[in-house]
């Protein structure tokens, strides 16, 4: 679809700029194999220090000084991780030397993780220094995968991150790539013809022994795949033979991303960042209304929605919401949606803002007029708009006899079956979440008691029945536990008790567990 170009910055008006909306149909993401973008990020943790180099960063090992990081300058000046820091001062001694933040720069990295979004769904660090962004399927949407890695690399610059990519079939591949500095658009299949003229150093996933191998007379990553596999794993272990196999794609690597993909998404890009709430909320409207009919059109209904919005200075905030029951209703929905936008803080103005259905559900049309259907929805339209503010829910039975354990806290429409035999006999309507300890009087060891001490009064009981006896579930609980005497006591006042004796006539405690109806 073309999109004309606005001189004026017109609300939600799509960007021609940064990355284009991302695409409506999750079809379009699950493509019969994978491509990844891969960012290598070489200088991050100095970046990360916002100070102009040269610089270092230097670390202990044992009770040496040892460089950890350098930026571009000092690396023109000589100086390379592993050095003395002696001798890269004495080199260099203009390059200011700082301690390593490695925790920093890995903050920094998830920071830029959730940044990576914008250009697909399924995003993954790769630790120290390195995205990896799956892009399959976005072809029709982003252009070609030239396109997308310069866009990726400029947008980078713009956050104050030099970068290298790489495109292949595989993680490993597209990663040994980038951190070569070799901006590749490797084709399917032919990940290992590329990668066998590079140097074992930028294998990834494993740690190669390289003096080892040098004096074998292997120096490169196709002398590797040149040898036979089963006196390689014997010499040097199968995590070398598994980082060659997943980097030409022989065996399947995992892409663990930061968020699932979603069932479905839509987005629109900004000329100018949106930074009042009115614009914030039109945007938001414009694209409840593209995702509902888009789900309308698959007969499927929304169970959790999430707004995800990116700042211009590289910032993402999200916000979600639930549904009781699956719907695609816009106006419902943006109801839901208003309270939680009051959380976000546009800072510089968003630049992109996308709605993700995350979890979906199929849902045929609307018929009106069924009394029992429409007070269903009717309920959970208000059960949805309460539990935006407070947490909403309902009790599920479990089968077990012991109190504690009888109830389970569910969604407050799910379907409650009730186990046979569960509540045969009365129970308190509120059960405290831990009983409070009080004495008691009885006249013989197995009667109610006559009198009780709760809170430092007594209290003269009118009437009491008992003893329940529960034995402790022994599937379920330790050895030993003792079991339990229950009493429904009422007192002189109308209050009515349900108390316990943990343990044998004579040997427990007595605890007030419960309050009678």
């Amino acid at each position: 679809m073309r999109r004309r170009a606005c001189r004026t910055p017109r609300i939600g008006a799509e960007s021609s700029c940064s990355f284009p909306p991302a695409p409506d149909a999750s079809d379009d993401l699950s493509p019969a194999g994978p491509r990844i973008l891969a960012l290598h990020l070489p200088w991050l943790a100095t970046e990360v220090l916002r100070l102009p180099g040269p610089i270092l960063t230097w670390h202990m090992l044992g009770n040496r000084r040892l460089v950890a990081a350098v930026d571009a300058e000092a690396v023109a000046l000589g100086l390379r991780p592993g050095q003395t820091l002696g001798d890269a001062q004495a080199l260099a001694p203009e390059v200011a030397a700082l301690p390593h933040r490695p925790e920093a720069a890995a903050a920094r990295l998830s920071a830029l993780a959730l940044w990576a979004l914008r250009i697909a769904p399924l995003v993954a660090p790769d630790p120290p220094d390195g995205l990896l962004v799956n892009i399959a399927g976005t072809r029709a949407v982003l252009g070609e995968e030239e396109t997308v890695m310069r866009r990726a690399v400029a947008g980078l610059a713009r956050l104050g991150h030099a970068a290298s990519a790489a495109v292949a079939g595989t993680t490993g591949a597209a990663m040994v790539l980038a951190r070569c500095g070799i901006p590749a658009r490797v084709p399917a299949g032919g990940e290992a013809a590329v990668l066998a003229p590079l140097p074992l150093s930028a294998l990834r996933g494993a740690e190669v022994p390289h003096l080892d191998l040098a004096r074998l007379g292997l120096h490169r990553i196709g002398d590797l795949l040149a040898q036979p596999r089963g006196p390689l794993v014997r010499r040097f272990g199968a995590g070398l033979a598994l980082a060659l196999d997943r980097a030409t794609g022989a065996v399947a690597e995992p892409f663990r991303s930061i968020r699932p993909v979603p069932d479905r998404h839509v987005a629109l890009d900004f000329e100018e960042p949106l930074i009042t709430r009115t614009a914030i909320d039109a945007a938001a409207d414009r694209l409840l209304a593209r995702l509902c009919a888009a789900l309308a059109e698959e007969g499927r209904g929304l169970r959790r929605l999430v707004l995800r919005a990116h700042r211009a200075d590289g910032g993402v905030q999200e916000v979600s919401v639930g549904l009781g029951l699956a719907g695609r209703d816009p106006r419902h929905l943006s109801r839901l949606l208003a309270p939680k936008l009051e959380a976000l803080a546009p800072g510089f103005g968003f630049d992109r803002i996308a709605l993700m259905a995350e979890e979906t559900e199929p849902l045929a049309a609307a018929q009106p007029g069924f009394g029992a259907e429409d007070e269903r929805a009717a309920l959970a339209a208000l059960l949805d708009r309460v539990a935006q503010r407070l947490p909403a829910w309902r009790l599920h039975p479990r089968e077990s006899h012991w109190p504690e354990r009888a109830v389970e806290r569910a969604a407050p429409l799910v379907p409650v079956p009730v186990p046979a035999g569960w509540a045969a006999r009365p129970r308190p309507l509120r059960l405290l979440r831990r009983p409070e300890r009080l004495e008691a009087m009885a006249v013989l060891p197995d009667e109610p008691p006559f009198r009780i001490r709760w809170r430092g009064t007594w209290f003269q009981v009118r009437a009491g029945e008992g003893p329940e006896r529960l034995a402790p579930e022994w599937w379920r609980d330790r050895p030993g536990r003792p079991m339990r005497d229950y009493y429904r006591l009422e007192m002189a006042d109308g209050r009515r008790f349900w108390i316990c004796r943990a343990g044998g006539p004579g040997e427990g405690g007595w605890f007030l567990h419960g309050l009678m109806p």
